[in-house]
């Protein structure tokens, strides 16, 4: 091989995941299925988002010689809709996400990793002319804020694509695109006047040239379709080697210029496949030790190696339908699977129901906005500003760029925000989840549902015109292989979750017999200003009057509210919520209702309040399901404190009998049993979660009995094990700041494995690598540098690697 290689690796991971926020809160409630975790990004986060950006390269011996940012060394695109969910919910994980970014720009000639992604994952060829550049511009808007330069190139939901689509990318400065092999119709050598039809037999070592009927061009990628598909089904990811050593054999051994390039779904490195990260880390490894191969990314490719090639494609095609766009359209035969019988029909009835939907809002948006909007469609192209900076005023100096009036009230500012995220909910609710899989009734299709409901709703609000009936009738033609009809899960999931301030209104008021601090409380996208609140306690019930406004931070409506709450124990809790009291009123019989909740007249409580606020009430039943779990969390801590007292009775009274029936091999009574295991999970947690240093002498003891009882933590340990990584990720970084912490951490090290807890170590592992550095090991003395290497060992640190690449001076202690 030449000293200049010619032979090029390009790997290139699409990570997406659905939009799965509540389409009124614009947060993702809590999925039981996602369990340990919150909900399903959580989850995939914690098995491949994450890891990817600190993706580990093991010894023989099974200890760390490496932490790869996998990010930093292939292609990639990832969805706005996840990159904003990152952003909040993991920002260490998002900072090194758009931190490798800028590392492969100075790896690869000044040209980052990263490319954009068509906005929330519409299908392009099936959407209408101005959702098509509405999507391409706001995710190109996205890409900017995000990575501060613009996208050379940008990934189209399920590659999907038609010439249309490509002209459109064009328009908004999009220089090429990745496509599955399926999709090139034909190619030709630029020097060549005929076409040669390929249909799929493509050759992806080369680049392509795609001349338009504007007599433009962009460029294409056609990826290499057996590799993409050995590493998403075929096991390729249980060795990184044989990975890279598959990827570089597909080139020849000649001069001439070629790239061996993949695409497949991010989440196949950790998710889909166990550790699929770590084998990703190994085959780049592996490649960039061979001298003949070198890693690139696609736009450097194209500098290096501009097209020679050109190329037409298969309109209406994809990678994941061999019927085109079929499978979101049609019952094509394209599905994931489902019972005997199944067949995917409601399909092209639910596109055209929501078709109708998105065509009559056209008419309202163009009718309402045209009013108020210079130019209702390039405001609703800009709107992606907001939804990046919800900040008042920038929200403020947005609608005054963007209205026809010269003095806009507040209700006029309401009124155009309100139509904008009507037209966003509009293209939300095509996002290509919807038709991918086997049943209308899945997760998937009903979370478009919510997009089209908070749409209706909006159009209500705005024009006082109620579409909704119309559309759940059209709902009722949709067929459902499990049910009558998509409408009946509709009625049952969707029409349940229609969020207004009324109902936001009770979630503050429950809120408010818990919080101690109810002036800076947030709930979701929304805000509370309490205009007052009295509080009162008599033993175990709880009575709360006030009167706050509720604002959405999003389209910027309020009301104001009062209300009275009553809590009578248990899960016992009332309330009543109206918005047509005036702060006279309540101010007059607030006092009577303290009174009488005050002398333990509850049923005359409850009278006075059914009398002043209606006889409508709300319960616990009726909160957010985070906002019920919490409010619940929080009145069965009250009782548990009960529960560990009597525990703790049985466990410290019985001790010595429990010890002798152990010690003479008798069976303990299962009272006996559970207060051990309640009481040792109790101390445990408790020791974990406190505040400030360790207790190491209570550890000590809790350690002593554990071993004393033979105790197991069977199923209980999920929590435990959290509360220890958290633990863990505390002192290790306590440590960095102060070496003295160093013993303490590793002291917690050693009672971890004696209580035989197997915390993850994974993001503790991250604190020491980042936080030792030769500068910081240089200024340690020697005991404590010592200490803090003992710490990386027993986080099965490889210290050789640390003495590589210069973070200590040697390996010593």
């Amino acid at each position: 091989m030449p000293s200049n290689p010619k032979k090029y690796i390009c790997i290139h991971g699409h990570y997406y995941q659905p939009p799965r926020e509540n389409a009124w809160l614009e947060t993702i409630e809590v999925q039981e299925s996602a369990a340990p975790y919150h909900d399903w990004n959580e989850r995939i986060n914690e098995e491949c988002y994450a890891p990817n950006a600190t993706a580990r390269v093991l010894t023989g011996d099974e200890q760390i010689s490496e932490i790869r940012n996998n990010y930093a060394g292939i292609s990639w695109n990832m969805g706005p809709t996840l990159l904003s969910w990152l952003e909040e919910h993991d920002p260490a994980t998002y900072a090194r996400v758009i931190g490798a970014d800028e590392q492969s720009q100075a790896r690869f000639g000044g040209h980052g990793n990263a490319i954009a992604q068509s906005y929330n994952h519409i299908i392009m060829p099936l959407a209408n002319e101005r959702d098509k550049q509405t999507q391409i511009r706001w995710g190109v808007a996205d890409f900017e804020h995000r990575f501060g330069r613009k996208p050379d190139a940008m990934w189209l939901s399920e590659t999907a694509t038609d010439t249309a689509t490509l002209e459109a990318l064009v328009d908004n400065g999009i220089k090429f695109t990745i496509l599955a092999p399926r999709q090139c119709k034909s190619v030709r050598h630029q020097d060549n006047d005929d076409w040669q039809e390929v249909n799929g037999g493509v050759d992806s070592r080369r680049a392509y040239r795609c001349p338009l009927p504007s007599g433009r061009t962009i460029d294409l990628f056609f990826y290499d379709g057996d590799v993409s598909k050995g590493v998403a089904f075929e096991g390729l990811l249980n060795d990184g080697r044989r990975l890279a050593n598959r990827l570089m054999n597909s080139l020849d051994a000649n001069d001439e210029v070629q790239i061996a390039q993949i695409a497949t779904d991010g989440e196949s490195y950790g998710h889909h496949h166990a550790k699929g990260e770590m084998a990703l880390a190994a085959c780049l490894t592996h490649v960039e030790d061979n001298p003949d191969f070198e890693l690139t990314n696609y736009a450097q490719f194209l500098e290096l190696h501009p097209p020679v090639w050109e190329a037409q494609i298969h309109d209406n095609s994809s990678w994941s339908c061999v019927h085109g766009v079929e499978r979101w359209r049609s019952d094509c035969g394209c599905h994931t699977g489902g019972g005997p019988g199944w067949n995917q029909s409601w399909r092209a009835p639910l596109r055209d129901a929501l078709d109708v939907v998105r065509d009559r809002l056209i008419t309202v948006f163009e009718t309402e906005g045209g009013k108020l909007f210079r130019d209702p469609w390039a405001a609703r192209d800009a709107y992606v500003e907001l939804i990046l900076d919800r900040d008042t005023d920038t929200t403020n100096t947005f609608l005054d760029r963007h209205t026809n009036r010269t003095d806009l009230t507040q209700i006029q500012r309401v009124k155009m925000l309100r139509l904008l995220e009507m037209q966003r909910h509009a293209m939300l609710m095509y996002t290509s989840c919807a038709w991918f899989f086997n049943e209308v009734t899945g997760i998937e299709t009903l979370q478009v549902l919510q997009y089209a409901n908070r749409a209706l709703h909006l159009c209500l609000v705005i024009t006082g015109v109620d579409h909704h009936p119309e559309f759940v009738k059209s709902l009722e033609s949709v067929p459902s292989n499990v049910r009558e009809n998509a409408a009946v899960s509709y009625r049952e999931a969707v029409m349940p979750a229609r969020v207004g301030l009324h109902r936001v209104g009770m979630h503050f008021a429950a809120s408010s017999l818990f919080e101690e601090d109810m002036h800076n409380l947030e709930l979701f996208n929304y805000r509370s200003e309490i205009h007052s609140l009295r509080r009162v306690r008599a033993g175990s019930y709880n009575l709360a009057l006030g009167r706050m406004t509720i604002r959405s931070r999003i389209t910027q409506a309020q009301a104001t509210f009062t209300f009275a709450v009553l809590y009578l124990g248990q899960q016992t809790l009332i309330g009543s919520l109206r918005n047509d009291i005036k702060a006279a009123d309540f101010e007059a019989v607030a006092p009577e209702l303290e009174r009488e909740f005050r002398v333990g007249h509850v049923g005359e409580v409850i009278n006075l309040m059914s009398a002043n606020f209606g006889s409508e009430t709300f319960s616990i039943w009726n909160l957010f399901k985070d906002e019920k779990q919490r409010i619940l969390g929080m009145m069965t801590a009250q009782t548990m404190r009960l529960a560990a007292r009597n525990f703790s009775d049985v466990y410290y009274d019985n001790y010595q009998l429990m010890g002798s029936l152990k010690a003479n091999n008798m069976p303990l009574p299962d009272a006996y049993k559970a207060s051990i295991r309640y009481t040792l999970h109790r101390r445990l947690s408790e020791a974990l979660t406190g505040a400030g240093p360790l207790d190491q002498t209570r550890l000590a003891r809790i350690v002593a009995d554990f071993q004393h009882w033979d105790h197991s933590w069977q199923d209980s340990n999920l929590d435990l094990q959290k509360a220890a990584e958290d633990r863990l990720m505390d002192r290790v970084k306590a440590g960095l700041d102060d070496p003295e912490y160093w013993t303490e951490t590793r002291q917690l090290l050693d009672s971890l494995e004696l209580l035989k807890l197997q915390p993850n170590f994974y993001r503790s592992q991250n604190i020491f690598l980042e936080g030792w550095s030769a500068n910081y090991a240089s200024s340690l003395s020697e005991p404590h540098r010592r200490a803090g290497l003992a710490v990386a060992r027993a986080l099965k640190l490889e210290l050789g690697q640390l003495v590589t690449a210069g973070m200590v001076p040697e390996v010593t202690g």
